[in-house]
């Protein structure tokens, strides 16, 4: 079986098809004491693996070609000869070519980071191996009597020299950032009993293991899942789990249930899948046998990936130089338009010009988000349990316009510059917004899967005319597909796509007031 018939068997539409055949329901359960305390000692962000080494890729290629140049300024120099453009040229295909080589041959996986010295033989080898590519490239290009073989010696051993020092350096680091728990993958186990036991002592087993297991949730009472499994204690249930991923910085949850039981596997992703981690299904102890590619891996042990923590890595990084970029230039952009808006606000009613209220951000966190005021000071409602209806009498005269206009939201691109909002994302709703009288999560399950991202000041939804007055149940679950839909296909590009077309879309104003 492939990777394609296990994708068959566990997809999100799958558990989210499965997820609608029940009534919705609170998923969310308080903490016991020692699931508490554990939170609260995970609560802070660790760093990611993927970005120290990606950091680290670039730092040696950098690293590289800087020893061609102080090669080239010590022989032949920069004063006593021309230089041609090659020396340079080629110190920087030099460098790309060894960082590519190293990462073929693993050099910058986290066993190899740890044990520098172990791993030099290697990185030298492949530092020699470079030069004997150039040596032979430039044989055949017939331009090797152009370069000076002393600036050749040279570069060599510099490049050498930086390998070994900068790789002993970092050794150093990210030995010291895994006893310290900064630079780890938190890892929850979701099942108990033997199984996990086994998964547990397999983890363990791995040489340079660079995952945390919290402790343990299972729905079974203690006869059937011990409170202890391996050393690590049973904290609590899975609604419990929801709650614990809200509040610890959580990477990975590994479900440790046989892949024949498809049910039960779906029935606990259907409640967990609400949560920004990485889902992985363990196939170490299945009798159900995949191709390789069908697994990824944890050292030796096979998982299968069920779900991925959306924007995740370098895609985060990305997604906020996007933010700040675009926010700073509407900023500067719309200023003139902000300002005179707080005039007419001044001038219109008595009160602040900005409005604060309570949403949700990103993995249900609580956030303020900033409008200019668009009600009177006495009727404003920052619950927002009564939603603004047509012709509502709680809103002023200006407040009418920049509702319609959507010139109300324009503050939140500092919320976004403040790293709390993004500018293209599901929009965020205020933390007790109903449609009658239900609030959101109880119309739609599921519905917290929204905010495995940041939230935006523009969305998918509301350029496809999902916005203004959620008076029936349809529309809050209609936003809420758009929304899983722009996180399961995020791209720039899609965000860019959105952002451009946000000010067209803003003319439709039907259901805005």
């Amino acid at each position: 079986m492939d990777r394609k018939d296990r994708d068959d068997i566990f997809t999100p539409e799958k558990v989210r098809a499965l997820a609608s055949e029940e009534p919705p329901r609170a998923d969310e359960a308080p903490l016991g004491p020692l699931a508490e305390r554990i939170a609260d000692q995970f609560s802070r962000d660790s760093t990611s693996p993927v970005m120290v080494i990606g950091v680290l890729r670039g730092f040696e290629a950098l690293g590289l070609f800087l020893a061609s140049l102080l090669s080239l300024w010590v022989y032949p120099g920069l004063s006593g000869m021309h230089v041609s453009w090659a020396y340079p040229a080629t110190g920087l295909a030099g460098a790309v070519l060894a960082m590519i080589l190293i990462e073929f041959s693993d050099g910058y996986q986290i066993p190899a980071l740890r044990n520098a010295l172990r791993w030099f033989p290697r990185i030298g080898l492949i530092w020699t191996g470079t030069f004997a590519l150039l040596a032979l490239a430039a044989f055949f290009m017939k331009v090797s009597e152009d370069f000076s073989r002393l600036w050749f010696a040279g570069w060599y051993l510099g490049g050498l020299t930086f390998l070994l020092l900068g790789r002993l350096a970092i050794a150093w680091r990210v030995r010291r950032w895994g006893r310290n728990g900064r630079m780890e993958r938190r890892a929850v186990i979701v099942g108990g009993g033997k199984a996990a036991e086994r998964l547990i002592r397999s983890l363990e087993m791995q040489p340079d293991n660079d995952i945390r297991i919290c402790g343990i949730f299972d729905d079974r009472d203690d006869t059937r899942s011990p409170p202890i499994v391996a050393g690590y204690p049973k904290l609590g249930t899975i609604a419990e789990l929801v709650s614990f991923g809200r509040k610890a910085r959580i990477d990975m949850l590994i479900v440790a249930m046989p892949l024949n039981a498809e049910s039960r596997v779906l029935a606990m992703l259907k409640r967990l899948w609400v949560l920004p981690v990485d889902i992985r299904l363990s196939a170490h102890n299945s009798q159900l046998r995949f191709r390789p590619r069908a697994y990824s891996y944890v050292g030796q042990v096979p998982m299968l990936d069920i779900f991925d923590k959306p924007i995740n890595n370098w895609d985060s990084v990305a997604k906020r130089a996007f933010d700040i970029v675009f926010s700073l230039l509407g900023i500067i952009a719309l200023s003139p338009i902000m300002l005179a808006t707080a005039i007419a606000i001044k001038l219109d009613s008595k009160g602040p010009v900005i409005f604060r209220q309570k949403r949700h951000g990103f993995n249900n966190e609580i956030i303020d988000v900033y409008k200019f005021r668009s009600m009177y000071t006495d009727k404003c409602d920052p619950t927002a349990r009564n939603a603004v209806t047509k012709g509502d009498p709680r809103v002023t005269r200006v407040g009418r316009f920049i509702r319609k206009t959507s010139i109300d939201e324009l503050p939140q691109f500092f919320n976004a510059l403040k790293g709390e909002l993004s500018l293209v994302g599901p929009r965020p709703h205020a933390v007790y917004a109903q449609t009658q009288d239900r609030l959101y999560a109880e119309v739609v399950d599921g519905y917290f899967a929204r905010h495995r991202v940041k939230p935006g000041v523009t969305g998918w939804a509301q350029i496809n005319g999902w916005r203004g007055e959620i008076d029936h149940d349809d529309k809050i679950r209609m936003r809420t597909e758009f929304d899983l839909y722009y996180i399961e296909n995020w791209s720039l590009w899609f965000d860019l796509k959105i952002l451009f077309m946000t000010p067209a879309r803003l003319l439709n104003t039907e259901n805005a007031y």
